[in-house]
């Protein structure tokens, strides 16, 4: 499945500072640095001239995907009128069965994050409630089995972001 091209402002921002960090701080160090060690003679024993080549090859991969993402990215801004109902960029709560509750914010695959519990709108928990409402039900087929949620509530607000 291909990805989603929506992003946060908070998200596009990330990505923008990580391309100019390597274009115009990260690369210039490292060229330097292969070119120094260039110079000192025998390229084919010189680990600092491997590495920085390798680097450098590595910086321009990542310097290449991030500028054709970031030109294929969508900046998608809360709007007033989804109050209530789960769209992009939501935080939701929701209990299971068990009473366990989670809380997601519902982000693009290229900001996701489980540690900051951000989920991609890709995945298929953030599929089955975009739309949904508070106290709506959602089932979501999991490697273990079915999972049934209740939506607990809806908020747009940072929650520390």
């Amino acid at each position: 499945m291909a990805k989603s091209n929506l992003i946060t402002r908070m998200g596009w921002d990330t990505l923008d500072k990580e391309l100019k960090y390597l274009w115009k701080t990260e690369r210039p160090q490292v060229t330097q640095a292969v070119s120094e060690a260039a110079a000192q003679g025998d390229r084919s024993e010189n680990a600092e001239y491997i590495y920085g080549k390798k680097r450098l090859r590595e910086i321009d991969r990542r310097i290449r995907f991030l500028a054709k993402r970031l030109d294929s990215l969508k900046i998608v801004d809360p709007d007033p009128r989804q109050e209530g109902k789960v769209f992009f960029g939501a935080w939701v709560t929701l209990e299971n069965d068990d009473e366990e509750i989670k809380t997601f914010r519902i982000v693009g695959p290229d900001e996701f994050s489980p540690a900051k519990k951000w989920i991609s709108v890709d995945s298929p928990v953030a599929r089955a409630l975009i739309g949904k409402q508070t106290d709506d039900e959602i089932t979501v087929l999991t490697p273990d089995g079915e999972v049934n949620y209740v939506v607990l509530s809806i908020r747009y607000q940072s929650v520390t972001e």
